[in-house]
């Protein structure tokens, strides 16, 4: 049986193999006479288009003494550029832009924007004046501001569980000198040393159009592209030529072993070795054997140490190809009270293993499907991380070549095992530098350009584009909604039950997150390593998870592979046997993770602010992690699994969400085979009591010794997101602090640089739901930052209403963001989810602009006044008691009472 399998599998992988050969996103090319490279991709499938810039510069490019220039200069972009001084993250919300931030690593930096089609005109002029026409708008005030923000980003990447690793893996991989031996943050001192000519001197060397890809993909044709890019961009000077380093990879010998210690609950061990760049064969292979080790519950490592042996709690292999040289990581968290040293052993002896025999064909076939399926669910989209013009530009920039993908395509469909056991004896077992100079071409720039003197306004915002729902009945009850999207062949079901944490009102706190985590644990056919094989071969994704209200299980499928698929999705469903051995590992898992989350600030603070707000014994008390806590997950039975899948687990209390490229007609009749058998029960009835708000704040605050930050959160209830009123207080909620130029991080990010980022949330809830506050500041700032915060809440309540301009803002932001929100199956299966937590009308995002564009100042002021209440809220501080104390007590903002990473109360 075990060869017939095998055969099976192979026999799938080169029907898939062979489809992936097929994958092709068509694209043109052209260059200015300045040197610009464009690449355009047609997509119509939504009226927005991907504009993404990419600069061939990154931290490699910096020297010693001298690092942090390439991401300190991705945030002064973002500061206004000579004609258009305002932020320009302000002007992309206003036009509804998605998808939007700009990144920087150690080869490049790009920005990246979905834009409506009507704005492109706009953001053309906006990004050709901040590549041609940006010192002008640079002073000292904008470097000292976006410098202490990065900084902040610093701390508060250093302030993370592990977060010393990254500084002393970077360090300890590269000889001095190597241009990847610093981090892409860069150093403290380095970034307090920038100067404004060095920050203009980078600007003049690196950010020229010559040393440019720009990619617009979507709702755009090539003419057009020509017409707009010429206009914008090609009055730009081309720069200076740019020494680009060739391949350095910097292969070490012998073992160097480093010993760091941090405060964190469960020791880990790195292992990293350097390999081959970014686009050669040696890299795709070595992709491929992380994969076989750490990819997949059948994976070595996670068979052995997280499922056999259980003496680590995460196993993983991972590449990191850059564009001269690579790394190939493992590392491994020991379970805790575990040897360290044990797990060191067995991940050895199972490299070793791999090293002396190589992969076998069912390994082999099952890394090359997921390759495939991951790779086609990327494409999907037009920008981000993945999306067709990230893989257009990536190919450009790195090796010349837009369709650099086909060859990474063909290279792992042609691959053998013997090619991957080679890859990893060469490169796993135990330097020249080299510079061309080559002549610079005879760029020059046009005379004349685009108008500076008045940026383009946007035309008329497209229409929100949503497939039609349409909806039917099982015979057993089991609602289904169906929204048809034809554009890949993806078909994504979304199962979603009325229970969620606040059934854990009838058991322990953490049952349904436990339920959901062992849902795939194994059925009453296949164990949980079987379904792992069998939906990677298929190239399937079965996931199951909660939130306060639904519990949902999740399956996206390749549309060849549906009716497979599927039968594997109902078996999850319907039969899962969560096995006792199986169980075991979860529970030691999830009380791992647990004292994990106590040590992470903000999780800590997630996880006690419910209780403070609804009380211990409500619906939604528990921690809003959902994880439980360490006292009712450690009494847990895998008996209390099956009863709350007994419960919960009935089609009359169920809906299934359909998206992608399936009809009612064909895929009911499968549903009914697979489910008709399943009959409707009793189900259990949660209450979600109305709580009171406090007479008066109180402040809570949770010792972490050493902390470089203190993380503030400020809660109170609001109204449940199905009240008249929601419209209003979204938009109330996104101008005080739920967008990025809300007044709560313009405030403490940008006006004070004292914290990487500020936010607020509306949780999503039936009942009354959190309205949360989470500011990371920094240590010396504590008692500053609560100052500040607490003003916001007063004045917007108060003194200071949110404006018309700031009304505005919001209303152009939510409205015209609707298009490319939807751009995805995901994205369009979760606004269908909404419809039925919230028990919406279907019609609720087709009418939503309008009412959005119908609010008024005095709207937004009632909302502000039903949920911000200063003067009633809980305050939780998770940072150096003996550093911030005093000054907390000072403000006397409510009663001080203090509390344990597991939330229990401490003496004062």
């Amino acid at each position: 049986m075990k060869f017939r399998w095998m055969a099976v599998a192979l026999v799938f992988f080169a029907a898939a193999a062979v489809r992936a050969q097929d994958v092709d996103i068509p694209y043109q090319k052209f260059v200015l006479d300045n040197g610009l490279t464009v690449i355009v991709h047609e997509d119509h499938k939504a009226p927005i288009v991907a504009v993404n810039t990419w600069y061939h510069v990154g931290s490699k490019n910096e020297k010693p003494g001298k690092t942090g220039f390439a991401h300190l200069f991705e945030h002064l972009m973002f500061g206004g550029s000579e004609h258009s001084k305002d932020r320009y993250i302000d002007a992309m919300e206003r036009i509804g832009a998605t998808d939007l931030n700009g990144t920087t690593n150690s080869d490049r930096t790009n920005y990246f924007e979905n834009v409506p089609t009507s704005a492109l005109d706009m953001t053309l002029w906006l990004e050709s004046d901040r590549m041609g026409h940006l010192l002008g708008s640079f002073d000292e005030k904008t470097l000292t501001l976006q410098r202490g923000v990065v900084q902040n980003e610093k701390r508060q990447g250093e302030n993370q569980p592990y977060g010393v690793t990254r500084q002393l893996i970077t360090q300890n991989t590269y000889p001095a000198g190597h241009p990847y031996s610093w981090t892409t943050i860069g150093d403290m001192a380095d970034l307090d040393a920038a100067s404004m000519n060095d920050v203009k001197e980078w600007f003049r060397t690196y950010y020229g159009p010559a040393n440019v890809v720009l990619v617009l993909a979507g709702d755009i044709d090539l003419k057009t592209a020509k017409e707009k890019v010429q206009k914008y961009y090609g009055d730009i000077p081309s720069g200076p030529p740019v020494n680009h380093q060739s391949v350095w990879i910097a292969k070490m010998s012998g073992t160097h072993r480093q010993t760091v210690q941090d405060r964190v609950p469960q020791a880990r061990i790195y292992k990293i070795w350097n390999m081959p760049q970014y686009g050669s064969p040696e890299a795709d292979y070595l992709d491929l054997v992380s994969d076989v080790l750490s990819s997949g519950k059948s994976s070595r490592f996670y068979k052995r140490l997280v499922y056999d042996d259980q003496i680590a709690t995460d196993a993983n292999a991972f590449v990191s190809p850059a564009e001269i040289g690579g790394q190939f990581r493992v590392q491994a968290t020991a379970r805790p009270g575990q040897d360290l040293r044990q797990v060191e052993k067995e991940l050895d002896e199972e490299l070793a293993r791999f090293l002396k025999d190589g992969p076998t064909e069912d390994e082999l076939a099952r890394v090359k499907a997921q390759f495939e399926a991951n790779f086609i669910r990327g494409i999907e989209r037009i920008g981000g991380f993945g999306g067709k013009s990230d893989r257009l530009a990536q190919g450009q920039v790195f090796v010349g070549n837009p369709e650099a993908y086909k060859v990474q395509l063909k290279r792992v469909h042609d691959v053998t095992a013997e090619d991957l056991k080679a890859a990893a004896n060469k490169w796993l077992s135990d330097g020249v530098y080299i510079l061309e100079v080559t002549p610079f071409p005879d760029f020059k720039a046009e005379a004349n350009g685009a108008d500076r003197s008045k940026m383009p306004t946007p035309g008329a915002p497209p229409e929100l584009k949503l497939p039609k729902l349409q909806r039917s009945t099982l015979s057993n009850g089991l609602k289904v909604i169906l929204a048809e999207r034809h554009e890949v062949p993806l078909v994504n079901f979304t199962l979603a039950f009325d229970a969620g944490y606040a059934a854990d009102q009838l058991a322990l706190a953490g049952t349904s997150s436990m339920t959901m985590a062992l849902l795939n644990g194994g059925t009453k056919t296949m164990n949980a390593l079987q379904i792992s094989d069998r939906q990677e071969l298929l190239g399937a994704q079965i996931s199951a998870g909660s939130n306060l209200d639904l519990s949902t299980v999740h399956l996206s499928s390749l549309k060849s592979k549906l009716d497979d698929s599927l039968a594997l999705y109902a078996d999850v469903v319907l039969n899962p046997a969560f096995p006792q051995s199986d169980f075991d590992r979860q529970q030691k898992q999830t009380l791992a993770g647990i004292k994990r989350e106590e040590n992470s600030p903000v999780a800590a603070a997630l996880r006690v602010m419910p209780g403070l707000l609804y009380g211990n014994d409500h619906a939604y008390g528990n921690p809003l992690t959902g994880s439980g806590t360490s006292a009712t997950v450690g009494k847990m039975t895998r008996e209390d699994l099956v009863k709350f899948h007994d419960a919960w687990f009935e089609p009359n209390n169920a809906t299934l969400v359909i998206v992608g490229d399936t009809t009612l007609s064909e895929v009911t009749p499968k549903l009914e085979k697979l489910f008709s058998a399943w009959k409707s029960g009793n189900v259990p009835k949660k209450t979600v009591k109305a709580v009171n708000l406090p007479a008066k704040s109180t402040v809570y605050l949770i010792d972490k010794p050493g902390a470089q930050q203190s993380v503030i959160v400020a809660g109170v209830v609001a109204p449940p997101e199905g009240n008249p009123k929601e419209i209003a207080i979204e938009a109330m909620n996104d101008g005080l602090g739920g967008n990025f130029g809300a007044r709560l991080n313009m405030n403490l990010r940008e006006d004070k640089h004292w914290s990487y980022g500020a936010s607020m949330r509306l949780w999503d809830a039936r009942g009354q739901r959190p309205y949360l506050a989470v500011a990371p500041v920094q240590t010396d700032k504590t008692k500053e930052s609560l100052i500040e915060m607490n003003k916001e809440f007063h004045d917007v309540v108060g003194s200071r209403p949110l404006s018309q301009e700031e009304l505005e803002k919001v209303q152009a932001n939510e409205t015209l963001s609707l298009p490319g929100s939807r751009e995805t199956q995901n994205a369009v299966g979760g606004s269908i989810l909404d419809l039925v937590q919230f028990g919406l009308p279907d019609d609720y995002y087709e009418t939503y602009a309008g009412k959005v564009r119908a609010l008024k100042t005095s709207d937004l002021a009632d909302a502000a006044h039903l949920v911000v209440h200063p003067d009633q809220l809980t305050w939780v501080i998770v940072g150096d008691r003996a550093k911030i104390e005093a000054g907390v007590k000072e403000l006397n903002l409510g009663e001080l009472k203090y509390l344990g990473p597991d939330g229990k109360p401490l003496a004062n």
